[in-house]
C-alpha cells in the first residue's frame, strides 16, 4: 500500500511490515515516511486551501455523495482489509465500514448547512445603523492522527467533516492498521482536487512533531492515549484541538433494573473487539442485592461467545492487535488475581488472543479499573447503594460514556447529573454510539466533541461584517 501526497501515491524504500494479529503473517507493507515526506504532505494540503475555499458548498457536497457511492461500492474490500490488519471480527468490520458510509453521508448533507447569524448591533451604544452579520470559514490544514481500533470510522469523523467544512487533511494513521485508512484515502483522492486529502505512514518519533507542530496547521484532531494527547496539547500551541483520549467507562446496574437487558448490554459492551473500544465497558458496578444473579447470567451468557478466526462471520471474539497487548491485559488479571479478586471465567491467553474474562470482587483501586484496560474484561466491583454506585463510577480520572441501568426515573434523572461523562446512557447498549451525536469526553478523556455537526463547526472560525 503506498501513501497519497498532493494527489499522487507515493512509495518508499524503507518499508513497515502489517501484521495479522490473528496469525502473525504480513498482510502487506506501508512506506515508512520521513520528516520531509509530512512537510510536503502538509505544504500541498496548504496550496490547496485555495482550490477547496473556492468551491461551492453544493459542489463540496456534491464531492462528498461521489466519495459516498464510491466508498459503498468499496465496503467489502475494506471491510477485509480491516479484519486483516485487526483483527477484528469481519461482522464488526462490516459495521464499522456501514456506520463510515453513513457518516460521508451525513458530513455531505452537512456541507451545505454551515450558517452564520445576524448580530443585533443596535442593540449596544453607536449600533443603530450598523448592520452585523457573521460568516464561517475554513480553518485550513487539519492534521488527523487516529489508532488501529477503528481505522476506517475514525478516520472518517476527522476527514468528511473537514472538507466539508473546506479544510484540506494531513492524516497519520496508525503503524498497526494503516492499510484501509490508505484505502480510503486513495478513493476519496481521485474525487478531490490535489493537497485537499493526503495520508502519510510512518513513526509517530519521526513525523509526529511536525503534524502537531508546524505553522501550516490549524488544527490537530487525535484519537489516542492520554499521555500522547497532553504531549499534542502543549506541543500545538495556538491551534485548535481535539483530543479523544479513551475512557474507563462504567456500566451501573441498580437493584431495580431489568437484569436480562442489563446482562446483554454487559456482555456485548466488554467484548466487542476483544474490549479494545474506548467506550467499551471497562467496569461493572452491580448493586450487591442484584449482584449474585446478575454474575450468574453473565457468567452463562459468556460462554456463548465464538473466539477465533476473525474472517469467519460466526466469530464474536478475535485477537487483540499484537501479543504484546495480549501480554499486558494477562499481567493486569494477574495483578487483580495477586490483590484478592477472583477469576469467574477465561484468564487464559494464547498469542494474541485472550480469553473473555470476568473477574468479581475488584476494589477500585485495583490496576485493572483504575486503568483504561483495552481488552475483553468484565472486572465487577459491588456496591450497597445508589450513592455509592456512582461514586464508585466517578472515581476514574477519565470520563468518557457511562451506562446505567434502573427502574427509576429519579435514579436515571440522578445519574445524568452525577456522573462525570460525556455521556450518560441509560437503559441501553453502554456503547451506543450514533454518528451524528456530539461525541466526547471530560477529564483526562480529552477536549472538543466528535460528530459531523460538532465537528464542522470546531473546524471554522467565525468572522464578523459589519455595514455602517
Amino acid at each position: 500500500m503506498k501513501m497519497v501526497i498532493n494527489g499522487k501515491l507515493i512509495d518508499k524504500n524503507d518499508k513497515i511490515n502489517i501484521l495479522n494479529p490473528a496469525n502473525n503473517q504480513i498482510v502487506d507493507t506501508v512506506p515508512s515516511g520521513n520528516l520531509e515526506d509530512i512537510k510536503q504532505a502538509i505544504e500541498s494540503a496548504n496550496q490547496a486551501k485555495a482550490v477547496i475555499n473556492d468551491m461551492s458548498s453544493r459542489k463540496v457536497s456534491r464531492i462528498l455523495y461521489n466519495i459516498y457511492e464510491d466508498v459503498l461500492k468499496n465496503s467489502n474490500k475494506l471491510a477485509q482489509l480491516i479484519t486483516l490488519e485487526t483483527g477484528k471480527p469481519i461482522k464488526n468490520s462490516v459495521d464499522e465500514i456501514n456506520r463510515s458510509v453513513e457518516t460521508i453521508l451525513l458530513s455531505a448533507e452537512e456541507s451545505k448547512r454551515i450558517y452564520g447569524e445576524t448580530v443585533p448591533l443596535d442593540a449596544c451604544i453607536g449600533g443603530r445603523t450598523a448592520l452585523g452579520f457573521t460568516i464561517k470559514v475554513p480553518l485550513g490544514v487539519i492534521s488527523a492522527i487516529t489508532p488501529f481500533n477503528y481505522p476506517i470510522n475514525l478516520a472518517i469523523h476527522k476527514i468528511a467533516p473537514a472538507i466539508a467544512a473546506k479544510n484540506c487533511v494531513v492524516l497519520k494513521p496508525s503503524i498497526k492498521a494503516p492499510l484501509a485508512a490508505l484505502e480510503l484515502v486513495q478513493i476519496m483522492a481521485i474525487h478531490l482536487p490535489p493537497g485537499v486529502i493526503n495520508a502519510v505512514t510512518g513513526h509517530s518519533s519521526v513525523i509526529g512533531d511536525e503534524m502537531v507542530s508546524s505553522p501550516l496547521v490549524n488544527k490537530v484532531s487525535f484519537t489516542g492515549s492520554v499521555k500522547t494527547g497532553i504531549s499534542i496539547s502543549r506541543k500545538a500551541s495556538m491551534k485548535k484541538i481535539t483530543l479523544e483520549l479513551g475512557g474507563n467507562d462504567p456500566l451501573v446496574v441498580i437493584d431495580d433494573a431489568d437484569i436480562n437487558k442489563a446482562v446483554k448490554a454487559a456482555v456485548s459492551g466488554a467484548f466487542i473487539n476483544a474490549g479494545q473500544v474506548c467506550i467499551a465497558i471497562k467496569r461493572i458496578i452491580l448493586h450487591e442485592a442484584i449482584a449474585n444473579e446478575f454474575i450468574d447470567k453473565l457468567v452463562s451468557e459468556t460462554i456463548k461467545l465464538k473466539m477465533g478466526d476473525p474472517s469467519d462471520s460466526k466469530t464474536d471474539v478475535g485477537p487483540l492487535i499484537d501479543e504484546d497487548a495480549a501480554k499486558k491485559v494477562e499481567m493486569l488479571v494477574e495483578d487483580s488475581l495477586d490483590n484478592g479478586a477472583e477469576l469467574l471465567l477465561g484468564g487464559k491467553r494464547r498469542d494474541a488472543f485472550y480469553t473473555p474474562t470476568i473477574i468479581d470482587h475488584v476494589k477500585s483501586n485495583m490496576k485493572i479499573v483504575s486503568e483504561e484496560t483495552f481488552g475483553p474484561i468484565a472486572p465487577i466491583i459491588r456496591v450497597s447503594s445508589v450513592d455509592e454506585a456512582f461514586e464508585v463510577a466517578n472515581n476514574t480520572e477519565y470520563g468518557l460514556q457511562a451506562g446505567v441501568f434502573t427502574g427509576s426515573i429519579e435514579t436515571a434523572l440522578k445519574a445524568a447529573n452525577v456522573i462525570d461523562a460525556g455521556s450518560v446512557i441509560i437503559n441501553r447498549q453502554p456503547t451506543f454510539r450514533t454518528d451524528n451525536m456530539p461525541f466526547g469526553g471530560f477529564k483526562n478523556s480529552g477536549m472538543g466533541k466528535e460528530g459531523i455537526k460538532y465537528a464542522v463547526d470546531d473546524m471554522t472560525k467565525t468572522k464578523l461584517i459589519v455595514f455602517g
